[in-house]
């Protein structure tokens, strides 16, 4: 890869290891679905003018579009966010990297992965493993419902790239990017407008809000579609290993959030089972999945 690829790959590391710190800062003032609200709708406004000529492209798969925006954004957002209440913004990042394991998984049982070889398998074990270390810390600390909360954004966003291979091939994906965000700003309003801070956020929530919309959204997915047309999308959505390590980073040092034995297990279990479960071998390709139809499919995004 050539040095703006690297860039552009330590960038999009960066930015999306951020979000669950913005978030946890955010949900401290603002409802869940306050946080879901402003990074769509900041976020839409952002990118709508880069797709306003191709959104009758995205308007003639409106059906899959909806469904895409249900679960990547409104759906797996509001539970995040929810789950942040009471979790940790590290250990909450390190949940969301069991999603490509989760990814492997349904390609297999939809047709879109042809085999997953023994390696690949063991990979699945060790990741599992990892997922109930993590998850058995979480619940010492909160309780189930949180961990439960997030093992369903894991779900979502294991789902919707197949979504996206399946029904949205041809559709290009910053337009198709700006329709979801515009859909999921329209869902949420009404469940933000319900639960509308008695009180004005402080600066500290106003400016998480913010940078959730315009780095973690908005730029974040504008140099994500760069990564993929610079170094492909295998290995733009590399990234999905390097996220969690910034999560667990930022949470421990700037907010102080504990590092026990158990997360510390549970993160390398995660992280090398996902590795080896998302590993090809030249004999376990599968059909290949343009580059235009490609969004945050397989890499770990909030």
């Amino acid at each position: 890869m050539t040095r703006r690829t690297w860039l552009l790959f330590a960038a999009m590391s960066l930015i999306w290891g951020v979000p669950y710190l913005l978030i946890s800062a955010a949900v401290a003032e603002v409802s869940p679905a306050m946080v879901v609200f402003s990074r769509t709708a900041i976020g839409a406004v952002v990118l709508l003018p880069f797709a306003w000529r191709q959104l009758r492209a995205v308007w003639a798969h409106r059906w899959p579009v909806l469904a895409f925006s249900l679960l990547e954004m409104v759906g797996p957002w509001f539970l995040l966010s929810d789950a942040e209440r009471h979790l940790s913004s590290s250990l909450a990042g390190l949940l969301i990297a069991f999603a490509p394991v989760l990814a492997l998984v349904v390609a297999r049982v939809i047709g879109l992965e042809r085999r997953i070889g023994g390696l690949r398998v063991l990979g699945l074990v060790i990741a599992v493993g990892g997922v109930a270390a993590l998850g058995g810390g979480g619940m010492e600390s909160s309780g189930a419902w949180p961990v439960i909360e997030m093992l369903l954004v894991a779900v979502g966003y294991a789902i919707a790239p197949q979504v996206a291979a399946v029904k949205l091939r041809e559709v290009p994906a910053l337009p198709m990017t700006a329709v979801c965000l515009t859909v999921a700003a329209l869902i949420s309003a009404p469940f933000a407008a319900v639960r509308w801070p008695s009180a004005p956020p402080s600066l500290t929530a106003v400016g998480a809000l913010v940078l959730l919309g315009l780095l973690c959204t908005a730029l974040a997915f504008l140099l994500f579609f760069r990564l993929i047309a610079e170094a492909g999308p295998a290995r733009a959505t590399a990234i999905a290993y390097v996220n969690p390590v910034v999560a667990l980073a930022l949470g421990v040092s700037l907010r102080g959030e504990p590092l026990t034995l158990l997360i510390g297990v549970g993160a390398v279990l995660v992280l090398a089972g996902t590795f080896l479960a998302t590993r090809r071998s030249p004999h376990e390709l599968a059909p290949p999945i343009p580059a235009e139809a490609t969004t945050s499919g397989g890499a770990s995004r909030v």
